[in-house]
C-alpha cells in the first residue's frame, strides 16, 4: 500500500500511553508538508589553536604545594518535626524535665526542721504567722485530729495537716490492724508511717508551709515515740500534749466507727500510759471542758510560748 502524499511518518519514540503535547503538533505539521531538501546550515568557523608558551632551558625548582585547610563537615540535619495532620504546623514538643525538678518549678530539698527563731519580744510572738512543725500528742478519743484540722484550716500562713492514721491506712492489701493483735507487722507499719509523715513535714517546711502532725505517742517509749519523731522531722519539732479526762475520752471513742474505734479497756490502758507526760516538761492542754475553737486558740498560745522558749525533750 502506498501513501497518497509524502513519505511514511517516522516511528514515535514516546512511551506508550503518553498524552499529546507540543511535540505531537510538530510531527503533524511535518507530515502535512511535502518533502524537500534539508535546509543548509553553514558550519561555524574553527578558532585557531593557541600556541603553547616556550619552555625555559632550565626549569625552575618545583614549588611546594600550599596546604589547604580541611573543610568542616556540614552539621547533621535536624530530625523532622511531626506536623499536625490537618494544619501542617509543627506539633509542640514537651519540655525536657531536668532531674530534681517538678514541672518547671525547682523545689528545695527538705532538710531537718531547725529550731524556730524566737522574737525579740516574747509578748509579740504570733503563732498564727510563724512557720512551725507541731506534733499533737494524745490518746485515742482526745480530739487531736479534729483540733489539728481546725487549727490548720484557720491559720494566716499556709499550713498542712498530716494525720498518722491516714498515712498508715494507705496500706490497703496487707494492712496490719492493731485491733487484730499487736505484732511485728503492725509495729513496722506504724514506724513506716511515722517516718513518711516526718519526711513530708520536712518537705513542707522547706517550701514555706507549716504543718501539724498528730499521733498517740507514749512517754514510756521515748526512742520509738518522741525520739523517733525528732529524728524524722528535726530539732525544731514542737510537741504539745492534748489530754482530757478518761470519761471524755471514753465518750468520744464510743462515737467512732471502723478500725479507729477501740475497746473501753484499750482506751483506759492508753489513757493511763499518757498520764506519764505530766512532769515531762511538755505543754499539756486539758480540753475536757473546751470546744474545738477554744482548744485551737489555746494551742496558738502554747505554740507561741514554745517558739519563745523551745521545750527540751
Amino acid at each position: 500500500m502506498q501513501h497518497a502524499v509524502g513519505a511514511p511518518l517516522p516511528p514515535s519514540h514516546r512511551p506508550a500511553g503518553q498524552g499529546h503535547g507540543p511535540q505531537d503538533a510538530g510531527w503533524a505539521q511535518s507530515a502535512s508538508q511535502p518533502p524537500g531538501p534539508p535546509p543548509h546550515h553553514p558550519a561555524p568557523p574553527v578558532p585557531p589553536m593557541p600556541t603553547p608558551p616556550a619552555q625555559p632551558a632550565h626549569p625552575a625548582a618545583p614549588v611546594p604545594p600550599v596546604p589547604v585547610p580541611p573543610v568542616p563537615a556540614p552539621p547533621a540535619p535536624a530530625p523532622p518535626v511531626a506536623g499536625h495532620p490537618q494544619t501542617g504546623h509543627p506539633t509542640p514538643q514537651p519540655p525536657v524535665e531536668q532531674p530534681g525538678t517538678t514541672g518547671h518549678i525547682q523545689l528545695p530539698p527538705g532538710g531537718p526542721v531547725p529550731l524556730p527563731h524566737p522574737p525579740a519580744d516574747p509578748a509579740m510572738a504570733d503563732a498564727s504567722q510563724a512557720a512551725v512543725a507541731v506534733l499533737l500528742i494524745g490518746p485515742a478519743g482526745a480530739g487531736k485530729t479534729t483540733v489539728a484540722r481546725y487549727w490548720a484550716d484557720r491559720r494566716r500562713v499556709p499550713t498542712a495537716h498530716i494525720s498518722l492514721d491516714d498515712v498508715r491506712e494507705w496500706v490497703r492489701s496487707g494492712f496490719a490492724n492493731p485491733q487484730s493483735g499487736w505484732n511485728e507487722n503492725s509495729e513496722a507499719q506504724y514506724r513506716l508511717a511515722r517516718r513518711t509523715c516526718g519526711f513530708a513535714a520536712r518537705n513542707f517546711l522547706a517550701n514555706g508551709i507549716s504543718c501539724i502532725l498528730d499521733d498517740a505517742v507514749f512517754p514510756d517509749r521515748p526512742v520509738v515515740g518522741l525520739g523517733g519523731w525528732k529524728r524524722h522531722v528535726g530539732p525544731g519539732l514542737l510537741p504539745v500534749v492534748v489530754l482530757p479526762g478518761l470519761e471524755i475520752v471514753l465518750e468520744r471513742n464510743a462515737a467512732r466507727s471502723g478500725n479507729r474505734r477501740l475497746s473501753d479497756e484499750e482506751v483506759a490502758r492508753i489513757h493511763g500510759r499518757m498520764a506519764g507526760w505530766y512532769g515531762s516538761g511538755l505543754p499539756i492542754i486539758d480540753n475536757s471542758t473546751y470546744d474545738v475553737e477554744t482548744t485551737a486558740r489555746m494551742l496558738d498560745e502554747v505554740v507561741a510560748r514554745s517558739i519563745a522558749s523551745p521545750p527540751t525533750f
